[in-house]
């Protein structure tokens, strides 16, 4: 997945000319807490919510005010990981998409990137988690697959999460079987280490409900 993939055209950008009043209105509608400026197609930095506290005339436009903007973006041609970094590392809530030449694409929300996470981990998809901890040296992902099928079931996502000063590292897979028992004493024959398990099913499935839960929280 490309950051340009990911681009919503929803939200458009802060003009020079727009006043604070205009921007503050637009933030509130598409709850986000900045905002780009751009010029014609030239990007010219982040508008934050906090570079507006403070100031007295809200019909004050953008271009007169004297900002110290950040300068964060990504290419559009750069992996999502690098977007999620770029997202946590600078605690944002849009991200800008530039071309090669640094002319404006659009942008990537919050949302956005939560609605591309609940597909990746199939959140909206019945089954059985898996949380399994492993050394390091043993983790293959094709032989918890295989067993994982040898109960003919599927891995439907995973990942992975590593221990900082530490060998071991910790394993969760989401299955499309919500009756896992069979699995689990697979995993347990072959010395697997079960962390924890989670059965769901269409009665018993509080996944959506945590991502709903979510963009809510993202939402305020």
């Amino acid at each position: 997945m490309l950051a340009i993939e990911l681009i919503t055209e929803a939200i458009p950008p802060v003009n020079t000319s727009d006043t604070i009043q205009k921007v503050v209105d637009r933030m509130i509608e598409f709850r986000v807490r900045h905002l780009p400026i751009v010029n014609e197609d030239q990007f010219l930095g982040l508008l934050a919510e906090d570079d507006l506290a403070g100031e007295p005339d809200n019909q004050t436009q953008i271009g007169s005010l004297a900002l110290s903007l950040v300068n964060p973006y990504v290419l559009e041609d750069q992996h999502i990981y690098d977007v999620i970094r770029l997202f946590y590392e600078s605690k944002l809530t849009v991200v800008p998409v530039l071309d090669v030449k640094k002319n404006y694409l659009g942008l990537i929300s919050i949302n956005v990137l939560a609605g591309y996470f609940a597909s990746l981990t199939s959140v909206e998809q019945p089954g059985g988690i898996i949380v399994l901890e492993i050394n390091n040296k043993n983790n293959s992902l094709a032989h918890m697959a295989q067993i994982v099928e040898s109960d003919n079931a599927q891995v439907l996502s995973s990942y992975v999460q590593a221990y900082p000063d530490s060998t071991r590292m910790e394993v969760t897979l989401k299955v499309n079987k919500t009756d896992i028992s069979a699995i689990i004493a697979t995993f347990l024959r072959y010395e697997y280490t079960i962390k924890a398990t989670f059965n769901h099913s269409d009665d018993n499935d509080n996944s959506r409900e945590r991502y709903d839960s979510l963009m809510n929280y993202l939402n305020l």
